[in-house]
């Protein structure tokens, strides 16, 4: 009798396993953002997908993977490399009801179709009085490391959050890319869905390990404007975004070795920031570090340290710092780029000096 009930013990553990393995989906960035662009065009047949090499390719980034197999050229279209053209389409498709989701290959093609995206998707709504609106997404890598110079690596994080209209947002994990990408295509304004080369589970690219995470398979929503704080603590605030958080977080736990108890915040949000979320913190803290791999001046990195600057309860313990690229185009050499890129090492250093002051 003991030893049938241990046998039966033994097999439903052995099927809960099973049953908590198969409800834990461990996805990269790149399929997330593919699951959740292929449930929003089974719920929605607005949806469509265009851009170059996102048909049988499935985008140079893993982006739009099964799709074309799926939903046929319809709906997931291949295009000429001709971003004026293709992203002024999208824009008068939203115009007209369709649901559009564009993919701008490298965030630094932005040149050739600043126009469309300004000029016409993000002030369309504030033109017509609210009576058109613009329910367009634009997914576009960013970042370096690659060696691929200053065309193709770029972040550029700013030039979008700068201009009034858009919502900007960037994941530092699948989980986020797959719930901030279902809101982005539900939201009735154009969304510039950002995501950083080195996290999207590309073989080719490697990937953070960090941002292979779980993720339900059913749809949900992260909202477009809502920071994540992902690491308590009470010594320094560390404010990062995409692969910047990663960095923060990694120095985090480097400072915890001595005893400096970092807290760290997953920006998510670009325009709008969740400024509440970041002054909360820096309030309990006193100190800031914020990490940004876009270029120093003028950057997201001098509006956080700005806006808590502004914030009468934040009883700063020292001044607040950035750790970012400097103000040069990115080198093409990979001993020089990785030189001048943002590193957990260097937001180490930057968190010690402002919580021990410079020794």
């Amino acid at each position: 009798m003991h030893l049938r009930k241990c046998l039966l013990n033994r097999i439903v553990a052995k099927e809960d396993e099973k049953l908590k393995n198969k409800a834990e989906r461990r996805l990269t960035i790149a399929k997330a953002m593919s699951e959740a662009i292929a449930q929003a065009m089974d719920a929605d047949q607005r949806v469509l997908v265009m851009g170059e090499d996102i048909g049988k390719l499935g985008g140079v980034f893993g982006t739009t993977q099964g799709l074309l197999e799926k939903y046929g050229p319809e709906r997931v279209r291949d295009t000429p490399i001709s971003e004026t053209a293709f992203i002024g389409a999208a824009v008068g498709m939203a115009a007209s009801g369709m649901r559009p989701i564009v993919e701008l290959m490298f965030v630094d093609f932005f040149g050739v179709c600043m126009d469309a995206i300004y000029n016409l998707a993000a002030k369309q709504s504030y033109f017509s009085g609210g009576r058109v609106k613009c329910p367009l997404v634009i997914m576009t890598s960013v970042g370096g490391g690659y060696g691929d110079a200053g065309q193709h690596s770029q972040c550029l994080y700013a030039t979008f959050a700068h201009l009034p209209g858009m919502k900007v947002v960037i994941p530092s994990n699948a989980y986020d890319a797959k719930g901030l990408m279902t809101a982005a295509i539900r939201d009735e304004n154009p969304t510039i869905f950002m995501f950083h080369k080195a996290l999207q589970g590309m073989g080719w690219l490697g990937t953070e390990p960090r941002a292979i995470t779980s993720v339900p398979q059913e749809l949900y929503e992260v909202p477009l404007n809502k920071a994540a704080v992902v690491r308590t603590g009470r010594d320094i605030t560390l404010v990062g975004f995409g692969v910047t958080l990663h960095h923060a977080l990694d120095a985090a736990e480097a400072l915890a070795v001595d005893g400096i108890e970092a807290e760290v915040i997953d920006l998510r949000a670009l325009a709008p920031i969740d400024r509440e979320t970041v002054r909360r913190s820096v309030a309990k803290t006193g100190r800031l570090v914020v990490v940004d791999d876009d270029y120093k001046s003028c950057g997201i990195s001098a509006e956080i340290i700005a806006m808590v600057c502004e914030d009468p309860q934040a009883k700063l313990r020292s001044a607040p710092t950035r750790v970012t690229h400097p103000d040069i185009p990115v080198p093409f050499s990979p001993v020089m780029e990785r030189a001048i890129l943002p590193t957990a090492s260097k937001v180490e250093v930057s968190a010690r000096n402002a919580v021990r002051g410079f020794e």
